[in-house]
């Protein structure tokens, strides 16, 4: 363990920042402490910053908000608090290093305090001027997908600037099983619920599939034979190693598991800030690593699309997936904070 902790900010919209958090910070051999919204024992819990509805887009629509922020809502108890509390810390263990997962918010409050920042980059049009600024001030970026699913427009200094390591997850997959004519529909935290109605017309006109619906979604009227809503499971990764085929949004953390499963793939991305998942799904489709629809098909659609998926190559799928890719996430990170205190000893 190094002298000096290494902080991991994550945020707490959709379940995938805290995965990746937690499989990088298992393979660190304790040397990141996490700090975030509703993390608990896991870390340092903090304050949630979210409006009264629950609601977080991570933008405030202040017309008074510097350039350079998203999120920053005036006179807001839990933003005092949250601040306050990742000040207190930083100034209590004086972290080597700060990775921030992601907020360009948090990613100023540590450089502010002089701490290094490995600033997370999802994918994406990034190109406004907060998040530019925060990959500015970052010692080095990190992308938990492989550079060939990366947005093409991205500019070459923050590319350079950028470590690539997909396959960031906490174990590996289950083995597969017997997966013959078993369809998986995955609905995850971040979007909107599954439409057990129109689930439910797909599985009739796909008699010869088995269908098993994950993540939150409502139920049909009359529930088809072949049609099973499952709700949330325990282990979503069984799930998805079990299935024929996998469909689903094209968030960072579902993607992941997919890839790592190494299952066909029929992505629908969803909408949201800064096309993350449209860029996602274009890179999928530009690899021939998934089926890429715009929008969910008509249920006719269905039994091509399942073949469809069946008949993608593998090694396209195999080679954006790295099976050691927590560790080697770990491995980077603390040798930036290992670059980092270098740099301050000769500054001092």
């Amino acid at each position: 363990m190094i002298h000096r902790p290494i902080g991991y900010y994550v945020h707490h919209h959709g379940a995938g920042h805290l995965a990746r958090a937690r499989a990088i910070a298992g393979a660190a051999d304790g040397d990141i402490v996490l700090l975030g919204t509703g993390i608990g024992a896991l870390g340092v819990d903090l304050a949630d910053d979210r409006s009264g509805s629950g609601a977080f887009d991570g933008n405030d629509a202040a017309i008074t908000r510097p350039d350079a922020l998203h999120y920053a809502p005036l006179d807001h108890p839990g933003i005092r608090s949250r601040v306050a509390t990742i000040a207190r810390w930083i100034e209590a263990l004086r972290p080597s290093l700060m990775v921030v997962d992601v907020s360009v918010e948090i990613a100023m409050l540590a450089r502010l305090a002089s701490v290094p920042v490995v600033y997370v980059r999802l994918n994406g049009d990034r190109s406004d001027t907060p998040h530019l600024e925060a990959f500015r001030g970052a010692v080095g970026l990190l992308a938990p997908f492989h550079r060939d699913l990366d947005t093409p427009s991205t500019p070459r200094w923050v590319t350079e600037k950028t470590c690539y390591l997909p396959g960031i997850t906490s174990s590996p997959p289950p083995k597969a099983v017997d997966t013959q004519r078993t369809v998986l529909v995955a609905f995850g935290r971040g979007g909107e619920a599954g439409d057990g109605e129109g689930l439910a017309r797909a599985a009739r006109h796909c008699p010869s599939w088995q269908w098993r619906v994950i993540g939150p979604c409502s139920s049909p009227r009359d529930l088809p034979a072949n049609l099973a809503i499952l709700g949330w499971v325990q282990d979503a990764g069984r799930e998805i190693a079990a299935a024929a085929v996998v469909v689903g949004a094209a968030g960072d953390g579902l993607v992941g598991s997919i890839l790592a499963a190494d299952r066909p793939f029929v992505c629908i991305p969803e909408s949201r800030p800064f096309d993350e998942q449209r860029a996602t799904a274009l890179g999928l489709a530009r690899s021939g690593a998934a089926v890429v629809l715009p929008q969910w098909p008509k249920p006719e659609s269905w039994a091509a699309l399942m073949e469809e998926a069946l008949a993608l190559r593998p090694e396209a799928r195999r080679r954006l997936h790295d099976p050691a890719g927590a560790d080697a996430a770990a491995r980077w990170i603390r040798s930036m904070a290992q670059t980092a205190g270098k740099v301050r000893d000769r500054a001092a």
